[in-house]
């Protein structure tokens, strides 16, 4: 004799049943594909670098982690004078970026895309009192090497205000540019173009 399922057990087992597939709800926007994730992405130590003696100062440089943009601490040496001088800060500030990662840093998942032949200059005439002359236009960079240099100039002292904008320009004539280091660059630095705008 076939027994027959009450209908009532089957809406009784349903949510067991759904919640035994392993689908997750999630709230993350796909519009760029999945989302990132920042295992690792950690280094050992004390958050801040303290300032020490001898002309050396405490940065951060914003390094490559699971495709996002991540600051790590690191430690630039000036003599006496040239933390005020805002083109050698961004000339110690690019050799940083152009570094490669530490072993333990390697060991985080840190990488950089900025190449050791990147080099920095201060304004040609014309050019706003802030600007930043780079080697090669922004625009042939890769987007994370650009986006790592946007984001690592515009959180320190090389712009002229505390805001999250930087003033760059290439070798050739054409005008510098503002760009801005937004959030959604330094979560999607290979997918979200440096928002940009021309100076007037």
């Amino acid at each position: 004799m076939t027994r027959r399922v009450r209908p009532w057990v089957l809406v009784g087992l349903a949510p067991l049943l759904l919640a035994g597939c392993g689908i997750r709800p999630t709230e993350v926007p796909t519009d760029f594909g999945a989302a990132p994730t920042r295992v690792g992405c950690s280094l050992s130590g004390s958050d801040k670098v303290e300032a020490q003696a001898g002309g050396e100062f405490p940065v951060q440089v914003y390094l490559v982690c699971t495709s996002q943009l991540v600051t790590v601490d690191r430690t630039i040496t000036l003599e006496r004078g040239q933390s005020s001088d805002r083109v050698v800060v961004a000339r110690e500030l690019l050799a940083q970026l152009a570094a490669a990662p530490s072993s333990e840093e390697k060991t985080a998942g840190y990488t950089t895309d900025v190449r050791s032949t990147l080099k920095v200059s201060g304004p040609r005439e014309g050019d706003p009192a802030d600007a930043l002359r780079l080697n090669a236009p922004p625009a042939d960079l890769s987007p994370y090497a650009l986006a790592q240099v946007i984001c690592t100039f515009a959180n320190s002292e090389v712009t002229a205000e505390d805001d999250e904008h930087v003033i760059l320009g290439g070798p050739e004539d054409a005008a510098p540019r503002e760009y801005t280091c937004s959030e959604a660059l330094k979560a999607r630095p290979g997918l979200i173009p440096a928002p940009t705008r021309t100076l007037n």
